[in-house]
């Protein structure tokens, strides 16, 4: 683990997280030695200080809910990193990067560590693969026809497809979707940033679906 990575993230100039873990130390081995000696400073909920990465995800493996999310990657978007932020923090299962393999973590705040993250060279590998695992695909798009995401009954098991910002979805993501929604705007934008979209059609499903004794 790097310095970096211990000292984590800082909220206005403010350093997050513990110091050393003080007094014994615990003999249950999701714990990090490094981080019981150094101190964790990493931007994770109380539950998860001194743990190691693969206790982290090990756990989240156990209470993940069962939506995924893919976004397109075909002009290099920066907002990848908002997108694989969000779907951490609504426990997505999987986030699914079509087109470039490579994209900015910069936004995730190192949140890709504990997030199943899978490449598509194209939309069709991924259309492939949810017809294969038989996975509804819930594009979000403000096309003609699209079902209101207010007023939309969200698959329990399904991908959220998104577009990249600018042109939004792809001619052959629109078609091979089974369910279009839009998000409705009231302002003069024609659309809205891509990172935020994926997160009011994520909420959309939390609210549908999700139990909120389970979060946090």
């Amino acid at each position: 683990m790097t310095e970096d990575e211990l000292r984590g993230p800082t909220d206005w100039g403010t350093t997050v997280g513990t110091g050393p873990w003080e007094g014994p130390w615990p003999e249950d081995p999701r714990y990090d030695p490094e981080l019981l000696s150094q101190g964790d400073r990493r931007n994770v909920i109380d539950r998860y200080r001194y743990w190691t990465v693969e206790a982290i995800v090990a756990d989240l493996d156990r209470r993940r809910h069962p939506f995924s999310v893919a976004i397109e990657n075909f002009g290099h978007d920066l907002n990848i990193g908002t997108v694989v932020r969000t779907a951490n923090a609504f426990l997505a299962q999987e986030v699914h990067i079509v087109g470039r393999r490579r994209w900015n973590r910069r936004g995730a705040m190192v949140t890709d560590r504990y997030q199943h993250l899978r490449h598509h060279p194209d939309v069709g590998a991924l259309l492939s693969f949810t017809v294969a695992e038989r996975l509804p695909v819930v594009a979000v798009d403000n096309h003609p026809g699209a079902v209101p995401l207010e007023t939309a009954d969200l698959p329990r098991r399904c991908l959220l497809l998104f577009g990249q910002e600018g042109p939004g979805l792809t001619e052959e993501a629109r078609a091979g979707a089974d369910l279009t929604v839009s998000i409705a705007q009231f302002g003069s934008t024609r659309s809205i940033n891509v990172g935020v979209a994926a997160g009011i059609a994520m909420h959309a499903w939390i609210r549908q679906h999700a139990e909120p004794g389970t979060a946090g």
